[in-house]
């Protein structure tokens, strides 16, 4: 990249660093620099909480960055490097601007107040579904946001190594305004789904804690349809359909990965409780914990009886297969199952009486099933049509060539690893030359054995 279009870069995103913050509200903070009256003792620690637990969300970006590097081939390590940071900065403009108001302003089917964090009212009442917590309004929107950029993330596991940089931006601005925000605020934001009783149907409301329909179900749809436009790797499968593994080029990069995200799961399950006030953020994360650790030893266990060898990316995949299905049940144990009814009244939504194993009743579950249908045909529908437009306007897919050459190099001009793909001669300032091959030593003669000699 040439010097003077890195100073363009540089110099407007500095001005748009100083332009955005001027658009913030402080909640609490009165003109005068003092606090607003009758602010409640428990905003400090509720707010210094959610702060950390989305903290720990974020960081879960690294975790996608990792393993995906890890998972992918040395040519393809690069592009995902600027393929997060640009989602996340999409997103995160977007959710600012319209996704966190569609998402939990007041509405049955979409939020319609609090764009661009502006005009929602008193602080303490503001987005009523997330009334429970006295945390201000800044610090539930960034940890809602970083629900929202998990959720775009995982969109992108089923494209790896030959989806076009462009669809990224194309998708995610449509993802982070509208798709996400519309199918959570059903989900978990105050929407129909939530509620109950929808057109009359007597359904009680649905209970999603922590986003295993809102976050999870919602991205998976996603990438399924990206996956079903975009079709397989190259190599993946052979003349008679037979499909072959494609190792990843670097599993201590993977198993860092998994760790990062496991650790960002401690702010992903307890944070969502949005305050530190009750005390009941440590019981979810033990339960969270437990899950993970049950869910490595039986992958191993399971990868060892079907190949008699403990298969390193079966490990890690364990860990984030368990942490995906204890997301909601960590507040609840199993939805519509398990559900307590001590742990009912946090959510203020369902069948007060629990779940099935409680109440004897599939209020609850009949609600879950339906919630979980409703939100993956609306999310299947809109991404699909959304990837199709983008199929047939931009395209998708990279060319075989670029495939074959690598996205690092075909996107970007530039190699994760470039001392293992440029030419000797061109790798200046490079302390080291790589590695090169020296000729085999001529064969030896053949030795003959005693059994020759004899026969």
């Amino acid at each position: 990249m040439r010097r003077s279009t890195v100073f363009r870069a540089l110099i407007f995103g500095a001005l748009a660093a100083l332009i955005l913050p001027s658009t913030a509200l402080a909640d609490f903070i009165r003109e005068d620099g003092t606090l607003a009256p009758g602010i409640p003792g428990s905003v400090a620690v509720d707010t210094l909480w959610v702060i950390v637990a989305g903290a720990l969300v974020m960081f879960m970006q690294a975790g996608f960055a990792f393993l995906e590097i890890g998972f992918s081939r040395g040519k393809n390590a690069g592009t995902v490097v600027a393929k997060i940071l640009t989602n996340f900065s999409i997103a995160g403009l977007c959710y600012w601007a319209v996704g966190f108001a569609f998402a939990f302003g007041a509405g049955s089917v979409v939020g319609h107040h609090g764009f661009f964090l502006q005009g929602f009212g008193d602080p303490l009442t503001a987005f009523p579904v997330m009334g429970l917590s006295d945390a201000t309004v800044e610090s539930k929107w960034f940890f809602q946001f970083v629900f929202c950029a998990v959720s775009l993330a995982i969109v992108w596991g089923t494209t790896l190594e030959r989806i076009k940089f462009g669809v990224y931006i194309i998708y995610a601005v449509v993802f982070a305004s509208v798709i996400y925000p519309i199918a959570s605020h059903w989900v978990f934001g105050g929407g129909f789904l939530q509620t109950g009783d929808w057109l009359g149907t007597g359904i009680v409301g649905m209970q999603d804690f922590a986003g295993s329909t809102a976050v999870h179900l919602i991205g998976a749809t996603g990438a399924l349809t990206a996956l079903l436009l975009l079709g397989p790797r190259k190599g993946k499968y052979d003349a008679a359909g037979k499909p072959r593994a494609i190792p990843g080029h670097n599993m201590p990069l993977f198993g860092l990965g998994v760790l990062i995200l496991w650790l960002g799961w401690f702010g992903f399950n307890p944070g969502s409780a949005l305050n530190a006030s009750d005390g009941r953020f440590p019981e979810i994360l033990l339960v969270t914990q437990l899950a993970a650790c049950a869910g490595v030893l039986t992958a191993i266990a399971t990868a060892y009886w079907r190949t008699k060898a403990i298969d390193i990316g079966m490990a890690g995949n364990g860990a984030i297969a368990a942490l995906v299905a204890i997301t909601a049940p960590s507040g609840y144990i199993s939805c519509g199952f398990f559900t307590s009814p001590r742990f009912a009244k946090y959510n203020a939504f369902g069948d007060p009486n629990g779940g099935l194993f409680y109440s004897g009743s599939l209020k609850q579950l009949i609600a879950q099933c339906v919630g979980f249908t409703v939100a993956f045909t609306f999310v299947f529908a809109m991404s699909f049509a959304t990837f199709w437009a983008i199929k047939k306007l931009y395209g998708l897919r990279v060319t075989e060539e670029e495939e074959e050459a690598g996205l690092d190099i075909s996107e970007h001009g530039m190699y994760g690893y470039p001392e293992q793909f440029i030419p000797i001669p061109e790798l200046v300032g490079y302390g080291a030359a790589p590695h090169v091959a020296t000729p085999a030593p001529a064969a030896a003669a053949p030795i003959t054995t005693t059994q020759e000699v004899t026969a």
